[in-house]
């Protein structure tokens, strides 16, 4: 007779949870350039997202977080809740509270606060700001971002309200409008918003070319969620944040 031995499962016991929505075609797929070979086990959950981005289709989503955390395996050592824009206009203490109504005790991040701890561990108060979003949801982020003692020197947005077009924005395009806002005077720092926008492939080219810190919502929320669950993930991924 065979004695079942038990371990700590896939991902050496650190386990992760990340809510994704239903119309996001890009986090996940830069979280696992992250994670490739890792000895992390990250878990999904979709949350139904309407295709057209507004303040009103965004509030939508509170609603709908408890059903959607509840998916998600109990235990884990932190959980991401994937979108940038929804987490301003429903606010993150908001966001944390709906998912942990769920999933208690739980450490819960979402894109803005990862980038404002981000930009703080980077020692970066003045940015170049890059959306896809309608002037109507990138004018929540500015107004979020300077409350918390962020300035936003220089802006430029895609005009994007489809969720679907934001993914395949060439991120040739998304360089050249980080090139640009990064080269605006007293900019320390840039800061491409957006979970379904690319950055990952040129985050490094622009650092190089601007000389100073590039960061992206799944860049900072992915690095965000492995310091909340206490893993060491130096050099992991793209751009200088990762190497602190």
């Amino acid at each position: 007779m065979v004695k079942v031995v038990f371990d700590d499962g896939a991902g050496c016991g650190h386990r992760l949870g990340m809510i994704v929505l239903s119309t996001d075609e890009t986090l996940e797929y830069e979280a696992r350039q992250v994670l490739d070979g890792r000895c992390v086990n990250l878990m999904h959950s979709r949350i139904e997202s309407h295709p057209q981005v507004t303040p009103d289709t965004l509030k939508e989503m509170r609603a709908r977080m408890p059903e959607v955390a509840r998916l998600l395996p109990a235990g884990l050592d932190a959980i991401a809740y994937g979108c940038t824009s929804a987490s301003v206009v429903i606010g993150p203490e908001v966001v944390a509270r709906e998912v942990q109504s769920v999933q208690a005790d739980v450490p819960v991040t979402n894109p803005i606060s990862a980038v404002v701890t981000a930009l703080g561990a980077l020692r970066a108060r003045r940015i170049g700001l890059v959306t896809p979003y309608a002037a109507e949801v990138a004018a929540p982020m500015r107004q979020f971002l300077s409350g918390q003692g962020i300035d936003t020197l220089h802006e430029i947005s895609f005009g994007e309200a489809e969720d679907r077009k934001v993914a395949r924005i060439a991120q040739r395009s998304t360089l050249a409008a980080m090139l640009e806002v990064g080269r605006a005077q007293g900019v320390e720092a840039v800061f491409a918003s957006c979970t379904n926008l690319g950055t990952f492939e040129v985050i490094d080219q622009a650092e190089d070319e601007l000389g100073i810190p590039v960061i992206s919502s799944n860049l900072a929320l992915v690095w965000h969620l492995l310091k909340l669950a206490g893993i060491e993930a130096r050099g992991w991924g793209p751009g200088r944040l990762f190497h602190l």
